[in-house]
């Protein structure tokens, strides 16, 4: 795992890392972090914040998950069609993506995170499931992938 600077943000790291891929030749790097630099800036766009040389390190996270994700996508495609060498490509690009995420939690820290918000919230049937997964994604905060969470909340209803 990738550890930011104190005082450095994503954003800066990221374009830190393009020019040294750059100046190392780290082609395949250097590749990966223009198209997520390219990914960052039409954030920005949609966003209108243009004036920011730098995003926030959550909106950067959320672009992070966004490419990733299509990452995922594209292996699981690329395997379906008997197409190994570009799943292999593909899997690169995620780990050099992964690099800049938060550490994610496993499943046991993610079903204490969910009992605690049951319990608080006194949710006990599948008909309170998307308030408790919108107060459990509030609580981790892009600590854990989202079907993740779907997953472990939907077998906890299905249980009590």
């Amino acid at each position: 795992m990738l550890r930011v600077p104190c005082y450095m943000n994503i954003h800066q790291q990221i374009e830190n890392d393009l020019k040294v891929a750059l100046k190392s030749g780290d082609k395949e790097k250097a590749g990966v972090l223009r198209f997520l630099i390219s990914a960052i800036k039409n954030f920005q766009i949609e966003k209108k914040a243009q004036g920011e040389k730098y995003l926030p390190d959550e909106d950067i996270v959320s672009v992070l998950r966004r490419q990733a994700k299509q990452r995922r996508d594209s292996v699981a495609q690329y395997e379906k069609g008997g197409r190994s060498d570009l799943a292999e490509k593909e899997k690169k690009e995620l780990e050099i993506l992964e690099g800049y995420l938060p550490v994610q939690l496993d499943g046991e820290e993610i079903r204490k995170v969910v009992e605690a918000k049951m319990a608080e919230l006194g949710v006990s049937d599948k008909s309170e499931f998307g308030k408790l997964m919108g107060a459990v994604m509030q609580e981790l905060q892009g600590k854990a992938e989202g079907s993740v969470v779907k997953k472990i909340i939907e077998e906890k209803l299905s249980t009590e």
